[in-house]
């Protein structure tokens, strides 16, 4: 994982809340729920997953950037920054 500690203390964040608002849309279609407020739920639940992903992304940049790599692995690519940049577009 690239990033410092308050990267990944948010990265962790926003994954255990897509994972109790996944448990949520689970529990709204064992109920038989609406439709429309399934689909919400899921588009937020899509939402904060991207959100994590964005910010792993912006952590590998910015150590790019300021030429520092965590524990002393290599820094990622270029080519592959983007790849994941675009996987997640």
């Amino acid at each position: 994982m690239v990033g410092d500690e308050d990267s990944i203390a948010s990265v962790l964040n926003r994954l255990r809340r897509a994972q109790g608002q996944l448990g949520g849309v689970i529990t709204m279609i064992e109920q038989g729920r609406d439709c429309k407020d399934v689909v919400t739920q899921l588009a937020a639940v899509s939402r904060a997953l991207d959100r994590a992903g964005f910010k792993i992304i912006a952590s590998g940049l910015r150590e790019r950037l300021t030429g520092t790599a965590q524990d002393g692995k290599e820094q990622m690519a270029e080519s592959e920054l983007e790849k994941l940049f675009l996987a997640l577009a």
